[in-house]
């Protein structure tokens, strides 16, 4: 708390609570007349960007100057697409042929396993490969399971 007045006060009694006084230049009324006023409204004149732009008057259409919207710039960046092996047939063979359910989770990984491929996640598409082959042996070794098991009921049953 600065005062440049607090060395003159010497009698000890706080600084007056009061602002101090503007200076008379501060508190004068200009002298132009009425204070400006700022007004955001847009040129009327100009379009605006969704209006369409017609152009002058008498000019025929592809004649003259022709305003032209704003174009955006795509930037593409090409990504390096990665080889891990996505198990498809092998997962719709052990879905029709052995154990659907597997078969079914095996062809999702499968398919994961592609779209990580396309776009370049490599571990994605590893882990999606890993988890295809687990779920398609699972599914295939499931599958050869309940044929041996039909295989020996039928035996023993005649």
């Amino acid at each position: 708390m600065e005062n440049p007045n607090y060395e003159n006060n010497q009698s000890g009694a706080p600084p007056s609570l009061n602002p101090p006084p503007y200076s008379e230049k501060e508190q004068q009324p200009p002298v132009d007349g009425p204070a400006p006023t700022t007004s955001f409204t847009a040129n009327p004149t100009m379009p605006q960007q969704s209006q369409p732009y017609y152009g002058q008057y008498g000019i025929p259409p592809g004649q003259g100057f022709i305003a032209q919207p704003l174009q955006h710039t795509t930037l593409i960046i090409p990504v390096q697409p990665t080889q891990e092996p996505d198990y498809l047939v092998y997962s719709i063979f052990t879905m029709l042929c052995c154990c659907l359910p597997l078969g079914i989770a095996a062809l999702v990984y499968s398919v994961q396993t592609r779209d990580a491929n396309r776009i370049g996640d490599a571990n994605a598409a590893r882990q999606s490969s890993r988890m295809a082959q687990i779920f398609a042996h699972t599914a295939l070794a499931t599958g050869l399971v309940f044929l041996v098991v039909y295989i020996v009921l039928t035996t023993v049953v005649f």
